[in-house]
């Protein structure tokens, strides 16, 4: 064998060594980032932001735009808060989380609203984008019309509730466009997304969300969570008439995307606001941003079960580690959302049919 062969093959060892000593550290690697921006409402200015244009699945967060689309049929007089929605046979076979209704009986937009919001009722969302759009097809046709005059530019949606499909992805940075834009456009409809909880008069349903009640100026949105996705939310609060919205995608745990909701929100509202950056100026990056997360292996294992069982305390209760959220110490505040009369006897303490923004005193579940 010539003398020059050796070295030659040595080479080509400690590189096939180091090629597989690479791969095997990227393999024991986290598989995904949590994307996540915080932007000022009034100015649009980007204050914070990481992999925001990587796509995702939004998960419940989907219901963000099952509201915009709805508000914005009320403003055109095509239905008001007190029109009927019907449980279809469509609706009523979806998936948990939901209200477990019966095709055929019907509660009004407003309860319905609530119902999606607070409780996050996959078959709820879907009665009401039949209601809105004659069928949930047509429905998913205006969310998308609607996300493309919004600027939503890395966003497609398949249903109204969020469930997970092929085409079905958002972005943290559209999904900061839309919930500006639900700020901005509707404000009177703002109590839907801080209300604590409801009840239907038989059972009290508290919001997923752990900012509300427990973060200084909280007021809103949204929570989802599926394997795929990991645990998102997207939250707003206000302060001395300032308002920033932040959107956080992929945590592992409720209370961990709770902490990072409030970090960020705490920077935002805290910064002095001299940044240029708009989320309309905001350009895309990311080398893989066109591909949909899929953290499934990570959340929905055995790993992930035992992150989320740590992050509980002794009595069920979930642990929070942000310097900047506290303790509730009072009984949350619960609306009425229900049936409408005949649909399902109405309880008496419902009578009258509460808004979004009249609370009934509740005791809060044991369970909660």
């Amino acid at each position: 064998m010539p003398t020059k062969t050796a070295p030659m093959l040595a080479l080509r060892l400690m590189t096939a060594v180091g090629t597989i000593a690479a791969m095997a550290l990227a393999a024991a690697q986290p598989v995904f980032a949590n994307p996540r921006i915080v932007v000022d409402v009034q100015s649009g200015r980007v204050i914070d932001h990481e992999d925001a244009f990587h796509r995702w699945y939004p998960a419940s967060l989907t219901k963000l735009m099952t509201a915009y689309v709805t508000f914005s049929a009320i403003r055109s007089g095509q239905l008001t808060l007190e029109s009927p929605v019907t449980m279809s046979k469509n609706a009523s076979a979806q998936p948990a989380s939901k209200m477990y209704y019966k095709p055929g009986q019907q509660m009004t937009l407003d309860s319905a609203l609530k119902m999606m919001l607070i409780k996050s009722a996959n078959d709820v969302a879907v009665a009401i984008g039949e209601t809105v759009g004659g069928s949930q097809d047509a429905f998913v046709a205006r969310m998308n019309d609607q996300a493309a005059k919004l600027g939503m530019i890395s966003s497609h949606f398949i249903n109204p509730n969020g469930l997970p499909g092929k085409g079905q992805y958002t972005t943290a940075r559209d999904l900061a466009v839309l919930a500006v834009a639900i700020k901005r456009e509707f404000p009177e409809y703002a109590n839907y997304f801080s209300v604590e909880g409801f009840t239907t008069g038989k059972k009290n349903y508290p919001n997923y969300n752990l900012l509300i009640g427990r973060f200084d100026g909280a007021d809103g949105m949204k929570t989802g969570f599926i394997c795929a996705s990991g645990f998102n939310q997207v939250s707003s609060a206000t302060r001395d008439g300032r308002t920033v919205v932040s959107v956080v995608l992929g945590t592992d745990s409720l209370g961990a995307r709770a902490d990072m909701s409030a970090d960020l929100l705490q920077k935002a509202l805290t910064t002095a606001g001299n940044g240029n950056t708009t989320l309309r100026t905001l350009q895309p990056y990311g080398a893989d941003r066109d591909t949909v997360a899929d953290i499934s292996a990570e959340i929905c294992s055995a790993k992930g079960a035992k992150v989320r069982s740590e992050g509980r305390d002794e009595v069920g209760r979930m642990k929070m580690h942000s310097a900047y959220i506290r303790e509730m110490t009072r009984e949350p505040n619960y609306v009425f959302a229900g049936l409408i009369p005949g649909s399902e006897p109405a309880p008496k303490a419902a009578a009258g049919g509460e808004i979004a923004n009249v609370p009934i005193p509740i005791p809060r579940p044991a369970t909660f």
